[in-house]
């Protein structure tokens, strides 16, 4: 009876050891987390540095940004609608200002990021008779682009250049108004108009055509692209995150490489 209980209790023992070595199961792998999406309301004429950073910081910061490219005006009205956006970076004070006095935006998260100066181009038919500033008043120049001066910052800037330069009432019925600065190039590359007026960073794309010179930084007011969060934002870390990146060195490399002034 002794032995057969000593067996009974050999074989338990053995089945517990088996059982207890049995190898664990392996555990199912980490999934990542879901990038964040940011919807990012920039000028038009920051689409090629914004988008040159995008790939980078997206895969950096497990963040997908949802750029949405427009003129500034444009932007704001959109904004002010309720469109989705984290990030408002606009290529005038007027917007930003105009989203403050609503309370669109977070005040204190408000920077001025950027600088530009104002330069008109002309069409590769149209350069051996535009050779500066003052020709485009000529009768014998024909149609100049700019963009529209009630929403687009560039077109703002460039009627008050115009004016106090007193060429405006000369030129006035030459104007072809286009939605953003990007419009304007296209129409000049294409010798739709024989001059445009956009940016210096717009400028710097010209494929086909010239550029003729700088407006008087005295003619217009300063330049400056504003950028700030928006208060109706629901990532406004990661959208604060995004602002800080835009003010680093890195950054900074790229925006100057097309053409923009960095302010510090």
């Amino acid at each position: 009876m002794k032995k057969a209980i000593v067996w009974i209790l050999t074989i338990i023992s053995l089945f517990s050891f088996t059982a207890c070595s049995k190898p664990a199961e392996p555990a199912e792998p980490v999934k990542p987390a879901e990038p964040i999406e940011l919807n990012i309301s920039a000028a038009a004429s920051l689409k090629d540095a914004l988008m040159e950073m995008q790939p980078e910081y997206e895969k950096s910061n497990n963040v997908k940004l949802i750029l949405n490219f427009a003129a500034s005006g444009t932007l704001q009205k959109q904004i002010e609608e309720g469109a989705p956006s984290d990030v408002f970076i606009s290529a005038g004070k007027k917007q930003v200002d105009a989203l403050e006095e609503k309370g669109l935006i977070v005040k204190e998260s408000r920077k001025d990021l950027l600088g530009n100066s104002l330069v008109l181009i002309v069409a590769e038919e149209a350069k051996d008779k535009i050779l500066k500033i003052e020709d485009i008043g000529k009768a014998e120049t024909g149609k100049i682009s700019i963009g529209a001066p009630e929403s687009v910052p560039a077109g703002s800037y460039a009627k008050e250049s115009l004016e106090s330069l007193n060429m405006w009432k000369d030129i006035e019925p030459k104007l072809v108004l286009a939605k953003d600065v990007r419009q304007v190039l296209t129409y000049v590359e294409t010798g739709e108009v024989d001059a445009g007026i956009v940016y210096s960073s717009d400028a710097a794309l010209l494929k086909k055509g010239a550029i003729v010179g700088a407006f008087p930084a005295d003619s217009h007011k300063p330049i400056v692209y504003p950028a700030a969060l928006i208060n109706e934002s629901k990532q406004k870390e990661a959208a604060k995150n995004f602002l800080d990146f835009l003010s680093s060195d890195k950054a900074a490399e790229t925006f100057s490489k097309y053409g923009f002034e960095v302010l510090k």
